[in-house]
C-alpha cells in the first residue's frame, strides 16, 4: 500500500516516494526528532504474518546497524506501520553502480577506487559474521562525493522459501539466499558456484560476487552472461570468464590476476578474506592512477607520475612480498624482499644501523612498557636488550656512540618528544652522560665528532648544528622532525610540518651552514627520512595523494625531482638507509579512539567511528561530540562528524578539520588543511556552509566561538605584522584585536576565555566578550591544558596528561585553588601514546577523551635502487 505525503510512521513524516520494487516501497522522509532527512523502506506486510521471519528481520537489522561502517548503508531505526515492517536508513544522493555502468566501462583507476571501498565494507560485515549473499551492481551505491555504500546488507536472510522467488527471472534481494542449504537462490550472473548448487555458503560467496562485479567494471561486460538464467548458472559452474586483457588492453595482468582469484570455482582457492583482497587492491592503486595526488608543484607531481607505469612490475613484487609478511601465501620476490625483524606487540619508536651496517639498534615500547633499546640482526629472529630503558634512540655515530633521549615525555610521534640528550657507548657498561635538556631530535655528523639538535627556544623551533649554532629556525607552531645530516656533512634534510601533531609537511634541505634552504612537496602525511646511499637523494615516507592517506617510500633529488621507490598496504615509516641501499622501515597501524563516560562509576562507551577520530568538542548537555576523521576514512582534507553520546550513528557535516562547536550547538568551525588554508562555518542542521574571510588578514585559522555563537575568534596577521588573535563578526566584517602581536591562544568551549600562554609557564586568561583586562591564571601548572570554563565563569577545568592517564582539576580563578575532579585512564597501554585530548561539560559531569595507539613491525627492505 503506497503512503502519501504527510503520513506519520512514528517520529518519521513521509515526504515523497523514491521508488518501489519486490521488497516494497522506499520513501523520502523527515526525522522530526533530529530534524534530518532519511530514507524509509516499507517492506511487504506478508513479513509480519510470519513471526519467525519478522524476528529474523529485526535481528538482522540490528546487526547491520551495529556495523557503523562508512561503506555500508547506515540503518538508523526499524518499526512497523499497519502491520508492515519498515527500516529507516540514511538518505543517499547519487546513483547505483548499475546506473553508472550503463554509461560505459569504467577506467581501471575508478574501478579500483570503487572496489577498495566495497572490499572494506565487506570486510567490516564479515568480521561481524554478516554475509550479504546478493552482492550486485544494483546493491552498490555511488554517492555524489565519491563514497561507495553497500545496500541491503543482511536482507538476504528475510525470504523463507524458494517458492517466493520469481521463477526464470533475475531474482531480487527479497528472494535471495536463506541460511538453509538446498535452495538455489541469488541473482543470476553474480551467484557463486555454491549458491548455484544450493549448498551452504559463507563469506567467500560474497568474494565471488565481488569478482563478477569487478570484472564488469573493468571490461564493461558481465563475467557469466548467457541468454537464460539456467545457461548463466551453468557457465558459473563450468566455464571461466574471458581474459580481461583481451577485452580491455588498458587492464594490467595484475588486475586480471586479482579478479580471477576472486572467481575461483572452489571457495578454498579464492581470497579467504575481504581484508586480504583490499590489501592487494590498495597495493595496485598507485600505478593504476587511483591514488594520483597533489604534490605542491605540478612539475614535481608529473615527475612522480611518470614512474608509475615503469614500476608496475616492482609494485606487484612488493605486494606479494608484503602480503607474505602479513599472512598471505604469496612468495616474496628474489629482487626486492621484506625481512621481518620484530614480532612483539607494541610500538617501534626509532631504528638505526650500527657501524657494521648489519646490526640494527632500535627503541621500542613492547606491551605497554617504557621505551627500551634492543639489538637484532637479519640472521636472527630474536632481539636482545641493550641495557638501556626509559630511553628513545636518536642516532648512532660512525665511531659506535649512541645519542639518546633520556626519560622522554611520552612516545615519539607526530606530537614530538622532549627529553634530555644523552651520549653512551654502543658497547654499554656506563650510564649515559647528560648533554642538553629539552631536546626533541638529534643526529650525528659523519665523523661522529658533532651533534645536531632540534629544540624549542621561546616561541621558535631551532635546528642547531653543532649545538648552539642555529642553522634553521621557524616560528611556532611550525615543527621539525627526523633531521638527518648528509653522508658528506654538507647538508641537512628534515621534515617541516605546519604544527606539532600535524603530519602534513614538506621535505626541506638546507646547507649545513644554514644557507640555500629549499622545501619540496606538500604531502598529506610525511614521516620518516634518510639520505640515499649515493647522497644524491633524500629518501622519505609520505603520502602524495589526497584520498588514501597511506605513506609510500619515495625519493627526491636536490633539485626537486621525485620518484617512487616502494609502496605496500599500510603506512610505511623510513628509519634508516645503509650504504648498500638496505632500508629499515616500519609498517605502522595507528588508531585514535573516542571514549565517553558520565561519572566515576559509570561504564565507558566507545564512540569511535572510523580509524582516526580526532575529538574536538562536546555539547554543554553532554549529548553530542564533535570530531573529525583524519585517517584513511576521512581523507587528507578530513571529514567532520557529529555523534550522539548514546552511540547512535554519526552524522557527516562536511570536509575539513574540526575546531569548535558553538555554545548553542548550531554551528561547527572547521578549516581545510591544504594550502591555501580556508576556514568554514558549517551548520550542524539545516543551513549552508559559509567560508570565513576576515578582511585584511592573512594566514587565517579559526580558534573558537564567542559566547553568543555568532562571532568567531580567529588568528591571523595583517600584512607586515606578526600573528595575533582577533574577534571577528562574519555579519559585519568587524575585527577586534584580543591579544598582543606574536600571540596565539586557545578558546574555552563556552567562548568565555582566550587562553594565551606564549613562552610563559602560566597562561593569561583574556575575557572574549567583555572589556575586562587579562589576568594571570593562578594555580596553573606548565603542563595543564584548559578544557572548559564553568557555567558561572569562576573556575576552569584543566587536563594534566601523564602518559596513559590524564588528571582533571577544577581551578578557581580568584585564588588558584586546585581540586582534583577525576582521573581518566587508557585501559590497554600496549602501543599507547596515551590520552591526547579531553573534553567535558561545564559542570564536569560528562567527559570524553581521545586515545592514540600505534602498533609497529620492523622490516629490512632490500633490493631498492
Amino acid at each position: 500500500m503506497a503512503l502519501t505525503a504527510g503520513t506519520k510512521l512514528g517520529p518519521y513524516e513521509i515526504l515523497a516516494p523514491l521508488g518501489a520494487g519486490g521488497m516494497g516501497e522506499v520513501y523520502r522522509a523527515k526525522d522530526t526528532r533530529l530534524d534530518r532527512i532519511v530514507a524509509i523502506k516499507v517492506l511487504p506486510s506478508l513479513f509480519s504474518a510470519d513471526p519467525d521471519r519478522l524476528r529474523r528481520f529485526e535481528q538482522e537489522a540490528r546487526s547491520v546497524a551495529a556495523l557503523n561502517h562508512p561503506n555500508i548503508l547506515a540503518v538508523h531505526d526499524i518499526g512497523t506501520h499497519d502491520g508492515a515492517p519498515y527500516m529507516v536508513c540514511e538518505l543517499l544522493e547519487g546513483e547505483t553502480l548499475r546506473e553508472r555502468l550503463q554509461g560505459g566501462v569504467l577506467s581501471p583507476r575508478k574501478s579500483i577506487e570503487f572496489a577498495i571501498q566495497v572490499a572494506h565494507g565487506l570486510a567490516a560485515a564479515h568480521d561481524k559474521g554478516i554475509v550479504h549473499r546478493d552482492l550486485k551492481p544494483e546493491n552498490i551505491f555511488l554517492t555524489k562525493d565519491g563514497r561507495v555504500k553497500i545496500l541491503d546488507f543482511g536482507l538476504a536472510k528475510i525470504a523463507s522459501s524458494a517458492s517466493e522467488a520469481n521463477s526464470g527471472q533475475t531474482l531480487t534481494s527479497a528472494h535471495v539466499v536463506l541460511t538453509e542449504a538446498g535452495q538455489v537462490l541469488g541473482t543470476a550472473g553474480y551467484m557463486s558456484p555454491e549458491q548455484v548448487r544450493g549448498i551452504a555458503v559463507d563469506h567467500r560467496s560474497d568474494i565471488f560476487a565481488f569478482g563478477a562485479i569487478f570484472f564488469e567494471m573493468l571490461s564493461g561486460k558481465r563475467a557469466f552472461s548467457r541468454d537464460t538464467s539456467a545457461e548463466t548458472m551453468t557457465a558459473i559452474l563450468k566455464e571461466d570468464p574471458p581474459e580481461l586483457t583481451e577485452l580491455n588492453r588498458g587492464i594490467s595482468p595484475a588486475l586480471d590476476r586479482i579478479t580471477r582469484h576472486c572467481l575461483e570455482k572452489n571457495p578454498d582457492q579464492r581470497f579467504q578474506s575481504a581484508r586480504d583482497l583490499a590489501f592487494d587492491l590498495d597495493a595496485l592503486s598507485l600505478y593504476s592512477g587511483s591514488s594520483a595526488g597533489a604534490i605542491a608543484k605540478p612539475t614535481a607531481f608529473q615527475r612522480v607520475r611518470r614512474f608509475y607505469l615503469p614500476l608496475t612490475a616492482l609494485l606487484v613484487i612488493l605486494a606479494a612480498g608484503l602480503g607474505y609478511t602479513l599472512g598471505h601465501k604469496a612468495k616474496p620476490s628474489s629482487e626486492v624482499t621484506y625481512h621481518q625483524l620484530t614480532f612483539r606487540k607494541g610500538t617501534v619508536l626509532s631504528a638505526r644501523f650500527a657501524p657494521d651496517n648489519r646490526t640494527v639498534i632500535y627503541s621500542a615500547a613492547w606491551g605497554g612498557s617504557d621505551p627500551e633499546l634492543f639489538s637484532t640482526r637479519q640472521d636472527s629472529i630474536e632481539s636482545r636488550p641493550v641495557g638501556l630503558s626509559q630511553v628513545d634512540l636518536f642516532g648512532i655515530s660512525s665511531t659506535g656512540e649512541l645519542s639518546v633521549s633520556l626519560k622522554p615525555k611520552g612516545l615519539q610521534g607526530f606530537f614530538g618528544t622532549i627529553g634530555t640528550l644523552g651520549r653512551t657507548p654502543l658497547t654499554g657498561g656506563t650510564a649515559p652522560r647528560e648533554i642538553l635538556e629539552n631536546v626533541e631530535w638529534s643526529d650525528w655528523s659523519p665523523d661522529g665528532s658533532n651533534l645536531l639538535v632540534v629544540r624549542t627556544v621561546g616561541t621558535e623551533s631551532h635546528i642547531e648544528y653543532p649545538v648552539g649554532k642555529v642553522v634553521y629556525k621557524a616560528a611556532q607552531p611550525a615543527w621539525f622532525s627526523q633531521p638527518r645530516i648528509s653522508r658528506d656533512g654538507n647538508r641537512i634534510a628534515f621534515c617541516l610540518h605546519p604544527g606539532r601533531g600535524d603530519d602534513r609537511g614538506s621535505v626541506t634541505i638546507v646547507d649545513s651552514d644554514g644557507g640555500n634552504a629549499k622545501s619540496f612537496g606538500d604531502f598529506a602525511s610525511l614521516y620518516g627520512l634518510a639520505w640515499s646511499p649515493k647522497n644524491d637523494e633524500v629518501w622519505f615516507t609520505a603520502d602524495p595523494t589526497t584520498t588514501t592517506i597511506a605513506r609510500r617510500l619515495m625519493a627526491v633529488t636536490l633539485s626537486g625531482t621525485f620518484r617512487l621507490l616502494a609502496a605496500a598496504p599500510g603506512d610505511l615509516t623510513l628509519h634508516d638507509v645503509s650504504p648498500d641501499g638496505t632500508a629499515i622501515i616500519a609498517i605502522d597501524d595507528r588508531e585514535r579512539k573516542i571514549f565517553f563516560t558520565a561519572s566515576k562509576d559509570a561504564p565507558e562507551t566507545e564512540l569511535t567511528w572510523l580509524d582516526r577520530a580526532v575529538l574536538v568538542a562536546m555539547s554543554n548537555d553532554g549529548k553530542q561530540v564533535l570530531f573529525h576523521e583524519g585517517g584513511k576514512g576521512g581523507g587528507s582534507l578530513g571529514t567532520l562528524f557529529l555523534r550522539k553520546t548514546d552511540g547512535s550513528a554519526a552524522v557527516r557535516l562536511g570536509e575539513g578539520y574540526a575546531v569548535a562547536l558553538s555554545p548553542d550547538q548550531k554551528w561547527a568551525l572547521a578549516f581545510t588543511p591544504s594550502a591555501p588554508v580556508r576556514s568554514w562555518l558549517i551548520p550542524t542542521g539545516a543551513g549552508e556552509t559559509t567560508e570565513l574571510k576576515p578582511p585584511g588578514l592573512e594566514n587565517v585559522q579559526p580558534l573558537g566561538f564567542a559566547p553568543d555563537s555568532r562571532r568567531i575568534v580567529v588568528v591571523g596577521n595583517e600584512a607586515g605584522h606578526q600573528v595575533r588573535d582577533y574577534l571577528f563578526d562574519p555579519a559585519s566584517g568587524k575585527l577586534q584585536p584580543l591579544a598582543p602581536e606574536g600571540s596565539r591562544g586557545t578558546v574555552t568551549p563556552d567562548g568565555r576565555f582566550l587562553v594565551v600562554r606564549g613562552n610563559k609557564p602560566i597562561p593569561d586568561l583574556i575575557p572574549v566578550d567583555t572589556a575586562l583586562p587579562a589576568r594571570e591564571a593562578k594555580g596553573f601548572q606548565p603542563q595543564d591544558r584548559v578544557i572548559q570554563a564553568t557555567s558561572d565563569g569562576t573556575a576552569v577545568l584543566v587536563a594534566d596528561p601523564n602518559g596513559m592517564t590524564a588528571a582533571i582539576y577544577r581551578i578557581r580563578l580568584d585564588n588558584g585553588d586546585r581540586q582534583l575532579v577525576r582521573t581518566l585512564e587508557m585501559r590497554d597501554p600496549t602501543g599507547g601514546f596515551g590520552i591526547t585530548r579531553v573534553v567535558t561539560t561545564p559542570d564536569g559531569k560528562y567527559f570524553a577523551y581521545n586515545t592514540l595507539r600505534q602498533l609497529s613491525e620492523l622490516y629490512l627492505l632490500q633490493g631498492l635502487n
